[in-house]
């Protein structure tokens, strides 16, 4: 497995490594994991892990596309192919741009490649406003068209990368498997959440409105501060709590919460570790996601669904495709309308109730532990299937 990421780091792409590993090893499977040279180490039963060496003055790498990723990648390349010589692989599972090296190596090796595709590249340049270079535009198409058709699999998070898929190769065998690898030890109790509120100081009573995830410009945090600002207008008692971003992220956002009027009512914890989300999640009255951008649906949205908490979103595809009016609030993307449902949800606690009761059915349904793990099964099947002539793979579960 080919993984162009810090490994292992709490945010999206590392979070749905994890998972994919995770489920993998549950089936039966031994994962060779190369990735970069930053993470925190992680040990499962069936993985081994090795990191690429580390560029000269490079210590962190930003998420989405950067300058860092060009010698990253290389290193990782390197190491690819290095594993590659001294084992004997059956498959090789790429995700992002590691794809690139993953059908090079693939090639060489002559196993199949499973294609695990977490965004659309040319996407990436738009959403993280990295560059809006034509010419740049065309060259990730073109690697992503490549990546497509030239692996036996391709696994997608959502529907909106799976009509992507379509779009460049409608032969492309495709699996849909959503971030939603939920599981009951992830629960939280009434005193870890009081413990919550004691370490945030918060009172039991104070309406407590929770965002989780990075700070990320397509996460629309700006809208969310605008539209606190007209809450607290009217529900003075109202808290944000906002758990994520890097430390200069957290002081760009605070000085934003602050030129919004905020002040003291947006409380910055900081990254937490996984563990502790559940708890953060139980002691919330609300939970947002004010994404303004993109298509892909945030992971934190499993699990929102999974807490059982009335969840306030826009209304835009990178919700849509899992939310709807009845297991969420859904919002116009400006500030008034997402305030409106903020409001609304902090003054109807009993349909904020049959909303979070709505969520977590959903989660334990279609998105459960024993979904995700079929998907995963289905998505080994094909690749390891004798080749033939892709087809697509239509979802039934439930």
């Amino acid at each position: 497995m080919i993984a162009p990421e810090p490994f292992f780091e709490p945010r999206g792409t590392p979070f749905s490594e994890f998972h994919r590993i995770r489920a993998l090893t549950e089936l039966g499977h031994q994962v060779d994991l190369v990735t970069y040279p930053f993470g925190q180490d992680v040990s499962m039963p069936g993985l081994r892990v090795f990191r690429s060496l580390r560029p000269p003055l490079v210590h962190r790498v930003r998420i989405g596309p950067s300058l860092a990723k060009v010698p990253l990648d290389i290193l990782l390349a390197l190491a690819a192919f290095r594993r590659a010589w001294s084992e004997r692989y059956d498959a090789v599972h790429s995700h992002e741009e590691g794809g690139l090296i993953g059908i090079v190596l693939a090639a060489v090796l002559r196993v199949p490649h499973l294609y695990d595709m977490h965004s659309s590249l040319p996407q990436q340049l738009t959403n993280f406003a990295f560059s809006g270079s034509g010419s740049l535009r065309a060259i990730f198409r073109a690697l992503e068209r490549q990546m497509i058709r030239r692996s036996r699999v391709v696994v997608v998070i959502c529907p909106a990368l799976e009509e992507t898929v379509r779009d460049i190769d409608p032969s492309a065998h495709t699996v849909l498997i959503e971030n939603a690898p939920g599981s009951a030890g992830q629960a939280a109790t009434a005193g870890d959440a009081a413990a919550v509120r004691r370490t945030l100081g918060l009172g039991p009573a104070e309406p407590m409105v929770l965002y989780t995830g990075t700070f990320e410009a397509y996460q629309g945090l700006d809208l969310l501060f605008d539209a606190m600002a007209l809450v607290r207008a009217v529900r003075p008692d109202a808290r944000l709590v906002l758990a994520g971003g890097k430390p200069d992220q957290v002081e760009r956002a605070r000085a934003q919460a602050r030129a919004a009027g905020l002040g003291g009512a947006a409380i910055f914890a900081g990254e937490r570790p996984a563990g502790e989300i559940p708890a953060y999640l139980h002691a919330a009255d609300l939970l947002v996601s004010p994404r303004s951008r993109g298509t892909n649906t945030p992971l934190k949205i499993y699990q929102y669904l999974r807490s059982g908490k009335a969840i306030v979103a826009t209304r835009l595809l990178t919700h849509t495709q899992v939310l709807d009016d009845d297991t969420a609030i859904l919002t116009g993307a400006s500030a008034r309308e997402f305030g409106a449902g903020i409001l609304a949800g902090l003054a109807d606690p009993g349909r904020a109730r049959a909303l979070g009761d709505a969520a977590r059915r959903l989660a334990e349904t279609k998105y459960s532990e024993a979904a995700y793990l079929d998907r995963t099964r289905r998505a080994c099947a094909a690749l390891f299937a004798p080749a033939a002539p892709a087809h697509a793979v239509k979802e039934d579960v439930a």
